[in-house]
């Protein structure tokens, strides 16, 4: 019972995380490229992963969709890293800037 209690304290955590910080004006796509551009190739803790989402305005359960979509991974160190699929797409996204 405990832990049931503490599990909901947390999603109400970051319910409330959520509806302090308002959303900027930067559209899906510019807080995708902002959490990968700053995430990078180095390896995350869940705790780190869910500040990163958090600090972009995407709920911290978002990252279950990226693990499930292939746009990154949990490794055997039991970080989370992003998937080359992220990088590519990232760098196609920055060559169109260019253009």
């Amino acid at each position: 019972m405990a832990a049931a209690l503490r599990q909901i304290s947390r999603g109400f955590a970051a319910l409330a995380d959520a509806v302090a910080c308002p959303p900027d004006e930067a559209s899906t796509e510019q807080r995708y490229r902002r959490v990968i551009v700053e995430w990078g190739e180095r390896g995350l803790t869940r705790a780190e992963t869910s500040a990163l989402f958090r600090k972009h305005g995407f709920a911290p359960q978002a990252s279950g969709g990226w693990a499930r979509g292939d746009w990154m991974e949990t490794r055997t160190d039991g970080r989370r890293y992003l998937t080359q699929r992220s990088l590519e797409w990232l760098a196609k996204q920055e060559a169109g800037d260019e253009h």
